[in-house]
């Protein structure tokens, strides 16, 4: 797995990493060329294998992530994990409160329901 922050600046071109069976960039601020391709703030491109130059248009903020796939995921209420034994300790862990809710939004509780549905994978 990989991250990198790139801060480019107007014109500036850079290399992708190429070999990762994933690869995606999220252009937080400013707007950059992809492609032949304008993408601008709040974009998420998730890149084909070929492709390996980006350049900003403007300062930009971009985030490059990717490596390997994470295999599949399961979705049990508002929970995310690989693995259905974590997601049932969430859920109890949630129900007894041991977990912290935020600190701008802790004035009310959500509770979990009293009969979710098992969990769903993420996979079709």
């Amino acid at each position: 797995q990989f991250y990198a922050h790139l801060d480019m600046a107007p014109g500036a071109t850079t290399e992708i990493p190429v070999g990762h069976a994933e690869r995606a960039l999220y252009i937080a601020t400013g707007a950059v060329e992809l492609g032949g391709v304008t993408y601008g703030a709040g974009k998420m491109l998730v890149l084909r294998a070929d492709a390996s130059r980006v350049r900003a248009v403007e300062h930009s903020a971009v985030m490059v992530l990717g490596g390997e796939p994470l295999g599949e995921r399961f979705i049990y209420w508002n929970f995310v994990s690989s693995s259905k034994d974590r997601l049932a300790q969430a859920a109890a862990d949630w129900k007894a409160g041991r977990m912290k809710l935020p600190d701008a939004d802790d004035a009310e509780f959500t509770p979990l329901p009293d009969d979710p549905a098992p969990p769903a994978s993420s996979m079709p």
